[in-house]
């Protein structure tokens, strides 16, 4: 064994970190797992925000299955477990390192509009602004064409060993035998009850007798069990037409509201036509070079690869390793800020917008943004976006760029997936906001997805993000693989809308410049600066560092109230591979209730 695993594994044993593998609790009033963040081991890891997830992963990998059986497996349970942030009504994107080829390849399963949706779906008539965001979150109108399933499937065929039905199965057993609820759940289903009690089908599944279920009690969900048993049956095809395919255009169009219901659940436009050509496309990752490695992500229409890897250019000539902690963390702030300025400025669907990538992504850009940043003093904000045009020159000021409003939802779910073959797995999935639209399929146990309120409301010609049918809406989900020397090194994502993109890049900067161990990286306080006049950060970043950064003209707010499911950034998952073949599986000690990391075979 390296020296390196040995001092991680004498570190965490000397901690809370246990690095065994998952028992059952005798003790509560069902028998719930216990959570781990991280575990050492070998034959492949499984990190992600659950237990019974990440426990259905690691045995597909002892049973012989590849990382991306395990990845499509968990993300199965994640749909049974993590329903409010996931499941097969959203969409994802996954992103896979190919042991056989060396080559790293994404899925972009993102939700569409459909085809009938005008660009002003989501404006009143009346007044020519758009509705309430808490108006158009509960509504047919945010309903998106989903591409999760498609997704399952493509990447099963192209790198998988199981069925759909065999990937499919331990999560229908999951959802038929139920799992223990959990503060997190409890606590979700509460910040939702008001306008999940206004859907029918929603109300009648989680909110049994008017309440949500009691933590310690058993939630069963016996009807995502058959629809998944009828998916692994039959196929894609049994989803994205013939009755389930009606089901949801049918609900889009005419939500299921209650009779006293007070939102006005705007008509969508999702019709059959739309699911049957649904595609999940295979695209080109992102690349940078970054101290050394080569940092893969997720392109348009996801911004999480092209804004992480702009960032991670601007950061390279500043040298952070070498920087006091106080002026590391007001560089990774103003390169964010300038990063997100040109998210802004020309990110989105690549079908329906011309985005300079290679230029966004490019050494000389980076360069260029990052001379503007003050060692000193924080830049007004929103900063000007760059111009990513191939004429590069030192400090070259930017452009004019307006500032839109932020309507990523921040739940989603992350997981990664390694296998003793070498091959790994990033994939981020969602339904958007915590619940979705809060729309479930009647008799069929999921919630649809309200992804469209990721796009801008309000269209505008030079908006790269306005409402076109057919289009993507621009995402921030990052999942993200780092090789070094060809080989992969540490893969991670992350939950929490356009902050996934801080916290990926933070948590990076964390473990790669700040000296930190991957589980440090992950546990410390996030602050998230997305080109906004105060920085959204968790109330012990400003406990620890608000006052040291004040000086720069750094201010800071809180992204929720205490005790909210909206006070914490992020909620990582990753994995990081060791000298010797072992690997490190992390996920968050405390956030969401804590995460679950485990390793096929762990070291004892």
């Amino acid at each position: 064994m390296g020296e390196l695993v040995k001092k991680l594994v004498a570190t965490l044993s000397a901690g809370t970190l246990v690095l065994t593998a998952f028992t059952a609790s005798t003790t509560a009033e069902a028998q719930a797992p216990t959570r781990q963040p991280t575990s050492i081991g070998y034959g492949g890891a499984v990190s992600s925000i659950d237990p019974d997830a990440t426990n259905i992963g690691l045995d597909v990998l002892r049973r012989g299955g590849n990382a991306v059986d395990a990845a499509v497996a968990t993300a199965a349970a994640l749909g049974v477990t993590e329903p409010y942030s996931a499941g097969i009504g959203g969409g994802g994107y996954f992103v896979y390192y190919n042991a056989k080829t060396h080559k790293v390849s994404t899925i972009d399963g993102r939700e569409t509009a459909p085809a009938t949706m005008p660009p002003n779906a989501f404006v009143d008539p009346a007044t020519g602004a758009a509705y309430p965001f808490a108006q158009l979150v509960t509504s047919g109108v945010s309903i998106g064409v989903p591409g999760t399933l498609a997704t399952w499937d493509k990447a099963l065929k192209q790198w998988g060993s199981l069925s759909l039905g065999k990937a499919l199965k331990p999560a229908a057993d999951l959802a038929d035998r139920g799992f223990v609820v959990d503060p997190t759940f409890r606590l979700q289903t509460l910040e939702n009850k008001d306008r999940f009690a206004q859907v029918v089908p929603t109300a009648k599944l989680f909110l049994p007798n008017g309440d949500a279920p009691l933590v310690g009690s058993l939630f069963k969900n016996p009807e995502l069990a058959a629809t998944y048993k009828l998916l692994g049956q039959q196929g894609p095809s049994a989803f994205y037409s013939g009755p389930l395919a009606g089901e949801m255009a049918a609900v889009a169009k005419n939500p299921p509201k209650t009779p006293d219901a007070t939102l006005p659940f705007f008509p969508g436009y999702l019709e059959t036509g739309d699911l049957a050509s649904y595609k999940a496309i295979d695209r080109a990752p992102t690349k940078v070079r970054y101290d050394g490695l080569d940092v893969y992500g997720m392109p348009p229409s996801s911004s999480g690869g092209s804004t992480v890897g702009e960032a991670l250019n601007i950061l390279q000539p500043q040298h952070l390793r070498q920087q006091s902690t106080t002026q590391a963390l007001h560089t990774y702030l103003e390169a964010s800020a300038l990063a997100f300025a040109d998210r802004g400025a020309y990110v989105g669907d690549p079908a329906y917008v011309d985005v300079p990538l290679n230029e966004l992504l490019s050494r000389g850009f980076g360069a260029e943004r990052s001379c503007l940043i003050d060692p000193q003093h924080a830049a007004t904000k929103p900063v000007a976006a760059g111009s990513p045009d191939g004429q590069y020159s030192q400090c070259a000021e930017g452009s004019a760029v307006e500032q839109r409003p932020d309507s990523e939802g921040r739940s989603t779910t992350h997981m990664v997936a390694a296998d003793k073959w070498g091959n790994v797995v990033s994939y981020t999935l969602t339904i958007e906001q915590t619940g979705g639209s809060g729309i479930t399929v009647p008799g069929r146990g999921f919630l649809l997805n309200n992804e469209l309120t990721d796009f801008s409301a309000v269209p505008s010609p030079t908006d790269p993000n306005r409402v076109e049918a057919g289009k993507r809406p621009r995402s921030s989900m990052s999942p993200t693989i780092v090789l070094r020397g060809g080989k992969p090194y540490i893969a991670l994502g992350s939950p929490g809308g356009s902050t996934i993109i801080t916290t990926v890049l933070q948590t990076l900067t964390n473990r790669l410049d700040r000296g930190m161990t991957l589980p440090e990286a992950i546990a410390a306080p996030r602050a998230a600066q997305r080109n906004t006049a105060s920085v959204t950060a968790e109330q012990a970043f400003i406990d620890r560092y608000g006052a040291s950064l004040a000086p720069y003209g750094h201010t800071f707010m809180a992204p929720g109230l205490p005790g909210s499911s909206a006070a914490e950034i992020g909620a990582v998952a990753a994995l990081e591979f060791l000298p010797g073949g072992a690997i490190l599986a992390a996920a968050e000690p405390s956030r969401r209730g804590g995460g679950a990391a485990g390793t096929a075979w762990p070291l004892k």
